[in-house]
Formats: C-alpha cells, sequence, structure tokens
C-alpha cells in the first residue's frame, strides 16, 4: 500500500488510482464503480442535509419486498443509485433492498462485468429524529455466460465479495470501503465537495468497548444467547463488562464499533429464527470490511461469508466486530432448529 505523510491531501480517486497501479492487469472498471458510488453518497448525503427543509421527510404509502414501509428518502436514495450506474457500462445488473427482483441495465446501454447489491439507505426509520443513517453496498464478478446479469451472478458467497462498503450521513458524510487490500475510511470535505482520505488502513481495537444490541428481543431469545449476553455485560464474573451503546441503525452502531472496538449483535429468536439482516445487502458487505479491518464476522454457527445464499432477500443473525468478541459466540452454540437452516460451506469458521 502506498504511505502517506499526515500533511499529505489525498482524494478517493487520487487513492483508487494509487492502488489500482498495484494490479497491472487491472482495467480500471471496478475503480469506476468506486467512484459512481463516491458520486451516489454525495447526491445522496446532500438530500440527507436538507430533508427537512425540502418536505421528503416521513413515510410513503408503499412497502418495500420486506414488508417494511418505505421512507421517501429511501426511494430518493434508491433511483440516484440506480441511476448512477445503470449507464456507465460496468455493471451487467444491480439488487437493491427496496425492490423485489433484479434490477436489469436498460436495453441501449452496455452490459460490465460486475453486479452491485446495495441497500439505499440503511436505519431510514430514524431520519425523522435525526439519527445517522447509511448506505451499504457490495461488488461481485459476473460469473454467468450472458450478456446480461442474472440470479446466479447476484448468489455468490460473501468471500467472492471484489468490494464493498457503506457511506454513513452523519455530523460528517464518510465513505468506508475495501477491495481486499485493506479497509479504508474517507470523510467528505463539503467546501470542495471531495472526499478525503482520513482514515488509512483501518484496524479495529483488538480491546472491545462496546456492545450494540437491542434487548427488546431478550424474551425471545434462546437461553445460549442470553448466557453469551450476561458474558458480555460482565455478568457471569468471566470478564469486563461491555458498555452497552445501541443506535437502531447498523451503519452508525458498525461505524463506531469498527472505530472503538466492540461488537454488534442481532440474535435469531424465536419470532425470527432466520434472523433479521439481510445476509446480501448488509451482512456480507459489512463482514468483509470488518475481516479487512481485523474483525471476524458470525451468524451464530460460522463465519457469515462462507454462507451460500438461496434467495434474493435471505435474512441472517449477525454478530459482527472485534475478533475476541465474535469469537465467543462460538462458546454458546445454539440449538439445532436456529442452525439448521445455515446452508453447508466450505470452509465455514
Amino acid at each position: 500500500m502506498v504511505k502517506h505523510t499526515a500533511t499529505s491531501v489525498v482524494t478517493i480517486e487520487r487513492f483508487i488510482i494509487e492502488q489500482e497501479r498495484m494490479f497491472p492487469e487491472a482495467t480500471g472498471e471496478l475503480s469506476g464503480i468506486l467512484y459512481d458510488m463516491a458520486l451516489a453518497g454525495k447526491m445522496i448525503a446532500n438530500k440527507v442535509r436538507s430533508a427537512g427543509l425540502a418536505d421528503i421527510l416521513g413515510a410513503t404509502s408503499a412497502t418495500n419486498v420486506q414488508g417494511e414501509v418505505q421512507q421517501k428518502l429511501d426511494i430518493i436514495a434508491n433511483e440516484i443509485i440506480v441511476k448512477a450506474f445503470d449507464h456507465g457500462g460496468r455493471l451487467c445488473a444491480m439488487a437493491s433492498e427496496e425492490e423485489p427482483d433484479i434490477i436489469h441495465i436498460p436495453e441501449g446501454f452496455r452490459a460490465g462485468k460486475y453486479v452491485l447489491l446495495f441497500d439505499p439507505l440503511d436505519g431510514s426509520s430514524n431520519i425523522d429524529v435525526n439519527v445517522p443513517v447509511g448506505t451499504i453496498f457490495s461488488v461481485y464478478r459476473k460469473i454467468t455466460r450472458g450478456t446480461r446479469g442474472e440470479m446466479e451472478d447476484m448468489l455468490q458467497p460473501g468471500r467472492r465479495q471484489v468490494a464493498a462498503g457503506y457511506v454513513i450521513y452523519g455530523s460528517s458524510t464518510m465513505l468506508v470501503y475495501t477491495t481486499g487490500q485493506g479497509a479504508h475510511g474517507f470523510t467528505l470535505d463539503p467546501s470542495i465537495g471531495e472526499f478525503l482520505l482520513s482514515h488509512p488502513n483501518i484496524r479495529i481495537p483488538d480491546r472491545a468497548r462496546y456492545l450494540s444490541v437491542n434487548d427488546a428481543y431478550e424474551q425471545d431469545w434462546p437461553e445460549p444467547t442470553r448466557a453469551l449476553m450476561r458474558r458480555y455485560r460482565g455478568m457471569d464474573g468471566v470478564r469486563a463488562p461491555l458498555n452497552v451503546r445501541y443506535v437502531g441503525s447498523l451503519v452508525a452502531d458498525f461505524h463506531r464499533n469498527l472505530l472503538g472496538g466492540g461488537i454488534f449483535c442481532y440474535p435469531a429468536n424465536t419470532r425470527s429464527p432466520r434472523g433479521k439482516l439481510r445476509l446480501l445487502y448488509e451482512a456480507n458487505p459489512l463482514a468483509f470490511i470488518a475481516e479487512q479491518a481485523g474483525g471476524l464476522a458470525s451468524d451464530g454457527s460460522g463465519r457469515v461469508m462462507d454462507i451460500q445464499p438461496t434467495e434474493l432477500h435471505q435474512r441472517t443473525p449477525l454478530y459482527l466486530g472485534s475478533r475476541a468478541e465474535v469469537e465467543t459466540v462460538q462458546e454458546f452454540p445454539l440449538p439445532p432448529e436456529f442452525v439448521e437452516r445455515r446452508v453447508g460451506t466450505a470452509g465455514a469458521a
């Protein structure tokens, strides 16, 4: 990796170009996808900042494929990303958490060799109360023979990702991404409209500080999960307790734990034995970043990125963050009814 001094100003474009030079066989298509996502992030950030002034807060009368009420900004963010990518010639197809099926590249536009999966505005139900929200994305190489993308291209295990990242819209706008060469963070400087390198080679602290979990589901957790949470809270006398911090926006909770050390937990429960979070749009991309930063991601019985997806909107439990805390999950094995849905994988942790 190219090193920069503390005083050098490195734009995301310069950083991507320097990384690309490390791979002489690179065509520049993946770099172009990252540029396009940075542009989409700027556009969404502008909408989020002006939401209260432009009458785009609040819910619509529609629901998405997940059965969730769509927020106005969900729809706007989804349209921004689709329009940023559908004519660039780098993608052969897309898939969004907000849409039921594959988003095909329109006829007349060249199709590329990558697919993009994304959650356009994670945590959007919190936007009305000014809680940070984010965009999550994942990129895979096309594996089918045809010109256009197919379902098989989408349903690849997370370990095959070639890039993943998120944009968090908070007190500042940050883009964090990985292409398998470490995780790197860029902060948007609004005065010049550029993402500048602010967090090179992010490493999640070995010593965790935070536990992020929604205790409202405690009565529905199986006993091993309750015991695990008691361990994290220091209630069984084995360890010092973690500080509980839970925002309810996955990107915000993960971002804090990535920089400060901690674990995000959304366990399986009796009401949702398959979990709640989306494997393709949330769990896999954040797992890729976590592992590149020295952390781990588990579904409670193995490595998240080794799961073979079977459907576009598949859900999964998720334990994500500092390595030692995620490894602790394996000490509390779940009953068979919570793990039998797991698809057999090679190299599962």
